[in-house]
């Protein structure tokens, strides 16, 4: 078996060179016989060694037919007007309707058939039977040789239009990795970085300010651990996620929160420490797409004022409507303390401005006049991106 497969190797590797072996074998052997036919018994004549004279180099020429397909065609045409053989125009005829069907072709072809037509007249042939027997045998060997040239075409190019088709859908399947995975940050960093921020105050509260009594203690930690609870609860459910198919129809990132969870957004600042006055007026049929991004914006919001502004007194307005949009602003006042207690990823602000982008709306952050901070931002009222986060 080994041995059986190197010799198709061997075979594959030199398959070319075998078949022009081939052409030329097969052109010598009916150079020969014609040769042979052209003789009389007491010897061979003048014409004979003419026809094996040429026969031969046209012959011969036919290894070089796939380099050089007109020099080796304009050969045969040659040795065909002059000595009256066929085979070697037809199989250089045939190899160049393979490798080309242009104007050379066309005109070779008309050439191969003149040359077909004059050597007929010289053994005193009648003119209308040749003029009809010329495009019928010089036809048939370029119809040949056209209908192979056309179909190994087709295979190339369907062959690369598979390579084509391969690559681009494994650079999909890698832009769709990218994308999940930009995905899955963000959700973690939404889910996460606001009940950390939240945390981080209630503990600092305690830190810079230990003799709030057992009662307050009390309450801070009973705050903070139930803070810690709901991250860990959160941070499961986006795992548990990461475990299943993402790539199915559908799939979301949980948990996934609602217009209606402002309140409690707003509640959870206001129980660590955070000065918030907020002004919710969003109808109840709001689109869910839009209440998941106005919650986003909010709890960025806050998560940044808990980082950076955290005894800075804070104004949320949210308010829309059918046919208006919804307009989200969240502004605090220049902080009196520029002391962080987490460090920023610099990613919330960006990964919001693509929520938006990709919703419809448009996003602005930057200080204010009195060096606080605004993050403003209105969403069209569509409920068109459900699958965005």
């Amino acid at each position: 078996m080994q041995r059986l497969r190197r010799w198709y190797a061997w075979f594959v590797r030199h398959a070319a060179r075998l078949r022009d072996l081939l052409y030329v074998g097969f052109s010598l052997v009916s150079i020969v016989a014609q040769s042979a036919s052209t003789s009389t018994q007491g010897g061979w004549r003048t014409d004979s060694w003419l026809v094996l004279t040429a026969g031969l180099v046209a012959s011969l020429s036919l290894w070089w037919r796939r380099r050089f397909p007109r020099t080796v065609t304009a050969i045969g045409i040659v040795a065909m007007a002059g000595a009256e053989i066929f085979v070697p125009m037809g199989l250089a005829l045939l190899t160049l309707a393979i490798r080309r069907r242009d104007l050379w072709l066309a005109v070779l072809t008309l050439a191969a058939s003149a040359a077909f037509v004059a050597s007929g007249l010289r053994q005193s042939g009648d003119l209308l039977v040749l003029l009809f027997t010329a495009p019928f045998l010089v036809g048939t060997w370029v119809a040949v040789g056209a209908y192979i040239g056309a179909r190994r075409d087709l295979m190339v190019s369907l062959r690369d239009r598979a390579e084509r088709a391969e690559a681009e859908r494994e650079l999909r399947a890698e832009q769709a990795k990218l994308g999940e995975r930009a995905r899955i940050a963000q959700e973690m960093h939404d889910v996460l970085a606001h009940k950390v921020s939240l945390i981080a105050l209630h503990a600092g509260g305690l830190e810079v300010n230990p003799a709030v009594g057992a009662e307050k203690v009390e309450e801070s930690a009973g705050l903070i651990r139930q803070t810690a609870r709901q991250a860990m609860e959160d941070l499961r459910e986006v795992l548990g996620v990461l475990r299943t198919d993402l790539s199915q129809d559908g799939a979301d990132l949980t948990p996934v929160p609602r217009a209606s969870d402002l309140v409690r957004l707003v509640g959870d600042s206001r129980a660590a420490g955070v000065d918030v006055r907020s002004e919710l007026a969003l109808p109840d049929d709001v689109p869910a797409s839009v209440g998941r991004t106005v919650y986003r914006i909010v709890q960025e919001s806050l998560t940044n004022v808990h980082k950076h502004a955290r005894g800075a007194t804070t104004e949320v307005v949210v308010h829309g409507a059918e046919g208006e949009g919804v307009t989200v602003r969240v502004t605090n006042i220049r902080p009196v303390a520029a002391g962080s207690l987490l460090p920023g990823s610099g990613a919330g602000l960006v990964g919001l401005r693509e929520r938006v982008t990709l919703s419809g709306g448009r996003l602005s952050a930057g200080p204010t006049e009195d060096g606080g901070w605004r993050v403003e931002a209105w969403l069209p009222w569509s409920d068109g991106r459900e699958g965005e986060l």
